[in-house]
């Protein structure tokens, strides 16, 4: 039986919620949680969220997750680190050219590891990365979309951001143009946008400034309107 979802480098677990809301199993990995303890987090209709850490940079690390999922995924995704890949970050290239060739390519190969476990898992998947040096040095991206182009998903009585309510719009009221790359067994769900909050000057811009871990953590946490959006795009209850 398919009951798993698995995200890689999610620290948040925003885009999960719907998942275990329903009553799935989800499994949220990234190097920040705690190396000596799952974190679990229940939900009435019996699903769960895991929190375990894991360094996906090891290939290793991919290979066990398929050994653990392999027959019981029913979605997957993942977020990885687009520090090196952003072109938001492109006056910084060359400085880290210079420090390390290789830099831009272990980045997208990390990414492209991603795919290549979901691949093998054989599910729904997304890859996600804002507009990156993925398009050019992997493919270009199957998707683009904006969070408040799925703000609609989210109701009223909800609208404010349960983790960061001082940093996200309400309803995910804001611009950041997303990429995805997916397989042909992934649903883009329809758009329900609401009116966007600044376009192009979202508080995020004014108050999500430097390179501190917080900052990091907020700046890429999945929208929840395009979490839900895609939970009923792709669920198979």
């Amino acid at each position: 039986m398919k009951d798993l979802v698995i995200s890689l480098y999610d620290y948040t677990g925003v885009a999960v919620e719907p998942w275990a809301k329903a009553g799935y199993t989800c499994w949220c990995y990234d190097i920040q949680h705690d190396e000596t303890e799952v974190k679990r987090i229940d939900f009435d209709g019996g699903g769960s969220i895991n929190f375990a850490h894991a360094d996906l940079h090891e290939r290793e690390t991919l290979l066990c997750l398929l050994n653990a999922f392999e027959h019981r995924t029913v979605f997957a995704q993942a977020f990885p680190v687009c520090t090196d890949m952003a072109v938001s970050g492109a006056a910084h290239f060359e400085r880290k050219r210079k420090a390390d060739p290789d830099f831009q390519y272990k980045a997208v190969k990390y990414a492209k590891w991603c795919a290549q476990l979901f691949d093998d898992l054989d599910c729904p998947y997304y890859v996600e990365n804002p507009i990156s040096v993925l398009a050019t040095q992997w493919r270009k991206p199957d998707y683009r979309f904006h969070p408040f182009e799925f703000g609609g998903y989210i109701p009223e009585a909800e609208a404010d951001h349960p983790l960061y309510p001082d940093y996200i719009a309400p309803r995910d009221a804001y611009t950041k143009r997303t990429c995805l790359w997916t397989n042909n067994k992934f649903t883009m769900p329809e758009v329900r946008p609401v009116e966007c909050e600044s376009f192009g000057s979202s508080r995020q811009h004014r108050k999500l400034g430097g390179k501190s871990e917080k900052t990091k953590n907020i700046r890429s946490a999945t929208p929840r309107g395009f979490a839900k959006a895609v939970f009923e795009s792709n669920v198979t209850l």
